[in-house]
């Protein structure tokens, strides 16, 4: 195999390794290459990184190889992990929010009675993205915190106000949600 397409595999392996990398010997049985054809390899890939100016490095932690951004752009990965994004959203995270929208003020015992499943990482994903916020207590044991939509979910669905959600539809607890049939549309501001 040519070195060039060693290296994009590698690339890829790197890129789905995520933080816990790619170990060497893991990469040689994988590639089917001695340690030290990796290793060359891999100092050559750290190399040619650097000589090209890469947004990615190439480090080695613990054994294991695994990207990670350059500390120079530090600034610039603050900057966007404080942006608000604006990615699609989960089957999971869009039937959580329905029924926020739907059914606000409301807990996360309701919601979860309603889906049938846990959404406390849904909860988290919508107001990470300051689609839903904490609106107040209920009045219940253990005062459970009550979620509702904020300006932000009526401007990611192109709505004036909560009054422009269409009827909310009558479905059975086995039914999926679809997030066109329940917003009447896409959101402009989805990617595909």
């Amino acid at each position: 195999m040519d070195v060039e397409r060693l290296k994009a595999i590698v690339e890829g392996l790197l890129f789905v390794a995520g933080d816990q990398g790619v170990e060497a010997r893991q990469l040689a049985s994988i590639l089917n290459l001695d340690m030290e054809e990796v290793i060359a390899l891999m100092d050559e890939m750290k190399k040619n990184f650097l000589d090209q100016n890469r947004g990615l490095q190439i480090i080695e932690v613990a054994q294991s190889y695994q990207f990670t951004t350059r500390p120079e752009f530090a600034d610039y990965l603050e900057k966007m992990a404080r942006t608000p994004s604006h990615s699609t959203l989960s089957q999971a995270a869009l039937e959580t929010l329905a029924i926020v929208a739907y059914r606000q003020p409301i807990t996360r015992m309701e919601i979860e009675e309603i889906r049938g499943v846990k959404c406390d990482h849904a909860l988290s994903t919508l107001n990470s993205k300051n689609l839903i916020r904490e609106t107040g207590r209920a009045e219940a044991i253990g005062r459970p915190i009550l979620y509702g939509t904020t300006r932000e979910f009526l401007e990611y669905f192109g709505l004036r106000s909560l009054d422009d959600l269409p009827p909310a539809p009558e479905f059975s607890a086995e039914e999926e949600f679809d997030d066109e049939y329940l917003f009447g549309h896409k959101s402009s501001n989805e990617t595909a």
